[in-house]
């Protein structure tokens, strides 16, 4: 039945396209997956290459579904094949990546957490505030948007106008807030880019009126992608906001031996235990039965266009990701090491973002949270590469060496103040 559905609206969409053609030209195909505003959510869809009225060089489909059983019932999931990678999106999940694959190359991590969990059967507050790690298990999952960080206390003004204290779960709500629009985007024009957009509202009476608008995007036969997301503040007030781009590396990236590169202008240790190792930070071990987590916050050297590039390999060198981006829109950068026993969940992570994982109450008294004005809108851009070839690695790594020249990486004394 579903099957039959789908077929149904799948020919109703590509002849819908081909009659929007000649009426608006070079406009982009559109579909609607899921609006709030509309009342519409498409169980399952799915569209290809072949049913376009173009023609491109490599074959690519896009197909929604929805997931069942267990904790992940009713969750939805995009699945955008470029002929060459494979990017799955979860939007009941905040628009939340899951995983990128290649043929040769998995970016993500073998996370203790096996389904892709519900929103609605998380509890943030649990376990002293770490119930967002219910969860996690996404290769790239945004925190924020109001905070992110660290759990603990913060101060807020309450709807009588006085000051009052609240509790602030680990990183935010962003990524457990289901998307309340969806649309696939397909590009007429080449490269026809083929793009999974969707909307995720951090709203409240008495509170922050945050608008992300999320977009993964890919073009047909590449092995790269583009995460370009911009957020918009609603509010008649000033808001504060964090955004951190959590992306999650396991094995085959991370092995002992496998190494971070990064153009880096200074590092500091997160708290004394990470200060131990600040000398070995760029190198990873095996996974290591009792391992407590290292983290680094980075600040990185940049061109003249303000991009930086990070990189991690493995420990051959033949496979690699990049992510490059502004660090005028993301400033700062986290090392997080987590190289503890597979069972446990043997993983780095490597996040840009506007902020450092402290507690946002740390980080409004160091001068570091970003605001927005009354209907300001910032966007930020991260381009993410799959490389399977070490002359392809070897030149990134020798871009990444040109940035840092011959500066010298400076190293904090003091560890971040985390509480």
């Amino acid at each position: 039945m579903f099957k039959t559905i789908g077929c149904l609206l799948l020919l109703f969409v590509v002849a819908m396209a081909q009659s929007n053609a000649a009426q608006t030209g070079a406009d982009p195909i559109r579909q609607t997956l899921t609006s709030a505003v509309r009342n519409v959510r498409l169980e399952t869809w799915q569209v290809n290459s072949s049913q376009m009225p173009f023609k491109t060089a490599s074959a690519w489909s896009i197909q929604k579904y929805v997931l069942h059983g267990g904790k992940q019932e009713g969750v939805d999931v995009i699945v955008l094949n470029s002929g060459k990678l494979t990017i799955t999106v979860v939007p009941t999940r905040g628009m939340s990546v899951l995983r990128v694959e290649s043929s040769e190359l998995v970016l993500g991590w073998n996370s203790p957490v096996k389904e892709v969990v519900h929103p609605s059967l998380i509890n943030l507050q649990n376990r002293g505030g770490l119930g967002w790690l219910e969860g996690f298990n996404e290769w790239m999952v945004r925190c924020g948007a109001e905070w992110a960080g660290h759990p603990g206390k913060d101060k807020f003004i309450n709807n009588t106008g006085d000051e009052a204290e609240m509790d602030l779960t680990l990183h935010g709500r962003i990524g457990n807030i289901p998307a309340s629009e969806v649309e696939v985007i397909i590009d007429r024009t080449p490269p026809h880019r083929l793009r999974i957009r969707g909307r995720v509202d951090e709203r409240q009476f008495y509170g922050p009126k945050l608008e992300l608008w999320t977009e993964v995007s890919t073009e047909p036969g590449s092995t790269t992608f583009r995460i370009e997301d911009t957020l918009t503040n609603y509010s008649a007030y000033e808001q504060e906001f964090e955004l951190i781009y959590h992306a999650n590396y396991g094995p085959p990236l991370l092995e002992k031996d496998s190494r971070f590169v990064g153009a880096v202008k200074r590092i500091t240790p997160f708290n004394a235990h990470a200060a131990k190792s600040t000398a070995s930070f760029a190198q990873y071990v095996a996974p290591t039965k009792g391992f407590v987590e290292q983290v680094y916050m980075i600040e990185p050297f940049a061109d003249a266009q303000n991009q930086t590039t990070v990189m991690l390999h493995n420990a051959a060198g033949d496979k690699a990701v990049t992510m490059r981006y502004d660090i005028t829109q993301l400033p700062y950068f986290t090392l997080w090491k987590n190289t503890t026993a597979l069972e446990e969940g043997y993983v780095t992570g490597l996040e840009p973002g506007t902020s450092s994982p402290a507690n946002r109450s740390i980080e409004r008294k160091a001068g570091c949270l970003a605001k927005l004005k009354p209907n300001e809108t910032r966007r930020f851009m991260i381009d993410v590469g799959l490389h399977t070839n070490k002359d392809e690695i070897a030149r990134a790594t020798a871009a990444i060496k040109a940035l840092q020249g011959s500066q010298q990486m400076q190293v904090s004394a003091q560890p971040v103040k985390v509480e």
